[in-house]
């Protein structure tokens, strides 16, 4: 996968904006079963049947960072891995549509936590969405939860959206645990109890008639089945 993604950044002119920051090493992230991010491409790692792999990536293109991850099966996967990612990718869905001037940013986190637990899933905390452009990482923060304090009057607060702003959303989950642990290589990150995880982001413009999802291309159709 890395050996790939290489390639085609090659092919397309674009440098992968992982590869080399705060030290990361690669220009992929794969983040397998109980990996929720930042997972090493890695040769010793052989995929099976069942597993769920979540890839994230960005890329720089003339001076404009863009961020998006997806999770995929490998093969037949359980019932549970499945209502997973479904659950993981409505979030983003859900979160993506509340991204319209007038609301204010947790509207998002919000959309996104009550959907994940709805459906008895776990939300991470210790990573959120952010603001692209000009770097991989700019304010605001998007959390996936409304943090504490976090609610005005009964409303979801936080910043109030602008037209023109650019957020990376990025609903991560698991099924038993919010809880997570950083492996000793500083950065490939498990869910504490070991269960399995998903990851779905888009690079997203707020517009009046509704977000513009950037992140799309080719013949990817966005929220197309992950299979």
């Amino acid at each position: 996968f890395e050996e790939l993604t290489q390639k085609m950044c090659r092919e397309m002119c674009v440098r992968p904006t992982f590869q080399g920051y705060y030290g990361y090493p690669y220009a992929l992230c794969c983040s397998v079963n109980e990996t929720i991010i930042h997972g090493f491409p890695s040769k010793d790692i052989v995929l099976k049947e069942g597993d769920i792999v979540s890839f994230d990536m960005g890329v720089e293109y003339k001076g404009f960072t863009g961020d998006s991850a997806r999770t995929a099966f490998c093969g037949e996967v359980s019932p549970e891995a499945r209502h997973l990612s479904d659950v993981t990718r409505k979030c983003l869905e859900l979160g993506i549509a509340e991204a319209v001037p007038g609301n204010n940013l947790y509207a998002i986190s919000a959309a996104v936590q009550r959907h994940a637990e709805a459906e008895g899933l776990h939300v991470i905390r210790d990573f959120v969405g952010h603001g692209v452009g000009a770097s991989l990482h700019e304010k605001p923060e998007v959390p996936n939860f409304v943090p504490r304090g976090g609610m005005e009057n009964g409303k979801p607060g936080g910043i109030p959206l602008k037209t023109g702003m650019v957020l990376a959303i990025e609903p991560m989950l698991a099924i038993g645990t919010h809880e997570v642990e950083v492996m000793p290589d500083g950065w490939t990150t498990k869910i504490k109890d070991r269960s399995l995880s998903a990851h779905w982001e888009h690079s997203i413009v707020v517009r009046p008639g509704g977000a513009e999802i950037l992140s799309v291309a080719g013949n990817c159709k966005g929220f197309a089945s992950a299979s």
